[in-house]
């Protein structure tokens, strides 16, 4: 019988959730059911019958009536939900499910009399925008600091910096301590897991180690052995030391310090590709300039971006909210053993659950960002060109050729290509169509406390400019 004489009703239900109600026909209903039987008949073994001579009667009484039922009903619930999608234009998101459960149906079930089923599924929201332009964002203003360059320097300077023995003296903050120790908890003395080590470099600075075994390595001479007492923080990663007290004892086998290069040409030339001093500080000025810019940008972006979600009107279905936080959570994976972290032994089932219950609300901020866009571009029939991505997938393709990668997937290039024009161009239209108020940083209001109440109101409204920003 054809999908044509399914009766089909659906309606609507909250979070982008669909109810759909499918009359089966006696018929087909019937029909099923022999296809079943036909097919265990076919299939069971039964000693004095040959393997697929098996008579229907046998067949009923080996496996019940209720097993040629259930797999009859299985059956007949995939091929009827395949047709009703079918039938009525819809794309679920997940695999339905029975509204009254399917041992209840089955318990019900009559071949001889018409099936009505009632499920569920979650379908693709459809995100409105109450207004797109005429919104007003804020943002704060990032300042370039310059110290920061002298920052960068420094962190190369102790990167290159050469080990020197020290034995006349007693160990002080900053020096690089080689230590054994084994550690034992204080309250029933049993061992700490990856508490113990022989001859491992430490530099003794604050928060290198749990607090407390830093401190107690301060003063210490070579060869010294010391018992430290240390307390694990309540929220330390190992479960079974959170907030327990620790014994550590500990031999001070050597003592060495940092001697630092001198900042002059020949530091350039190792720390860098630059010739000298001069060039190296222009080169990082830029750098953190371009950087300062690139999340000045980002701020910008992300402040349109709030501004438009708050005028979001979407649904969001469990499904898609699901999907998110699984993302999240394998991409949280990846950064970790990128960090070369073992994470089959540190995602247990039981951590796994809780990043997933903690990653819903990032995973749902994250869905109204890309349904918000989503819209806007629908909304203002905002597109990217073939001849757009055919420009810019020429371009990438020479930088490809010039790095000598390989097994670049084309296809899946032309849809991040796409997808990154797509994301310019909305952006450029937010910030075309809508206004953004600059606000002074915080730490240059900080500055102006001492200052009375009305000059730092005037000071404020001077530093809150309106600004309508230029195309991108």
């Amino acid at each position: 019988m054809s999908a044509a004489k399914l009766k089909v009703k659906t309606s609507s239900k909250p979070n982008s959730r669909i109810s759909v109600e499918v009359e089966v026909p006696a018929d087909r209903c019937k029909n099923s059911y022999n296809e079943a039987l036909s097919k265990l008949s076919r299939s069971i073994s039964i000693p004095g019958f040959r393997k697929g001579k098996v008579p229907k009667a046998v067949v009923i009484q080996q496996l019940g009536i209720k097993r040629i039922q259930a797999s009859a009903l299985e059956s007949l619930l995939q091929k009827v939900w395949t047709e009703a999608l079918d039938q009525e234009g819809l794309e679920p998101l997940c695999e339905p499910e029975l509204e009254d459960g399917f041992e209840t149906i089955l318990e019900n079930f009559n071949p001889e009399k018409l099936l009505t089923l009632k499920l569920e599924t979650d379908i693709a929201p459809t995100p409105a925008l109450k207004k797109s332009s005429g919104l007003t964002a804020e943002v704060e203003n990032l300042i370039f600091d310059a110290s920061k360059v002298d920052e960068l320097i420094e962190q190369s300077r102790a990167q290159l910096a050469t080990k020197v023995p020290v034995s006349d003296r007693a160990a002080k903050k900053g020096d690089i301590a080689l230590v054994s120790f084994k550690g034992t908890f204080s309250d029933d003395g049993s061992k700490i897991e990856g508490g113990s080590a022989d001859s491992i470099e430490i530099e003794l600075e604050e928060g290198r180690m749990i607090p407390g075994f830093i401190e107690g390595v301060i003063g210490m001479n070579i060869n010294d052995e010391k018992i430290l007492k240390c307390e694990f923080p309540k929220d330390y990663h190992q479960e079974d030391a959170k907030g327990r007290k620790a014994e550590f004892n500990v031999r001070l086998e050597d003592l060495k310090i940092k001697e630092l290069p001198e900042l002059n040409d020949e530091f350039a030339k190792q720390a860098s590709d630059k010739e000298n001093m001069a060039d190296l500080r222009a080169d990082l000025e830029k750098r953190l300039k371009e950087d300062n810019d690139r999340k000045q940008t980002k701020n910008r972006q992300d402040s349109l971006l709030d501004a438009l979600v708050n005028e979001l009107e979407v649904e969001l279905p469990k499904s898609l909210i699901d999907q998110e936080v699984r993302v999240i959570v394998e991409q949280t994976a990846q950064n970790f053993a990128q960090q070369g972290i073992d994470v089959k032994s540190m995602f247990t089932p039981e951590l796994v659950k809780s990043l997933m219950e903690s990653s819903k609300g990032e995973a749902e901020k994250k869905l109204r960002q890309k349904l918000a866009l989503n819209a806007l571009a629908t909304s203002e029939k905002i597109e990217v060109s073939q001849k757009e991505v055919n420009s810019k997938l020429k371009e990438l393709q020479a930088d490809i050729k010039l790095s000598k990668e390989k097994n670049i997937d084309e296809d899946r290039l032309k849809e991040v290509i796409t997808d990154d024009l797509l994301q310019e161009k909305l952006f450029a239209w937010l910030e075309e169509n809508n206004t953004i108020l600059e606000k002074a940083p915080e730490d240059t209001k900080n500055q102006s406390k001492g200052k009375s109440s009305k000059k730092k109101t005037t000071d404020t409204n001077k530093a809150n400019k309106s600004s309508k920003t230029p195309k991108s």
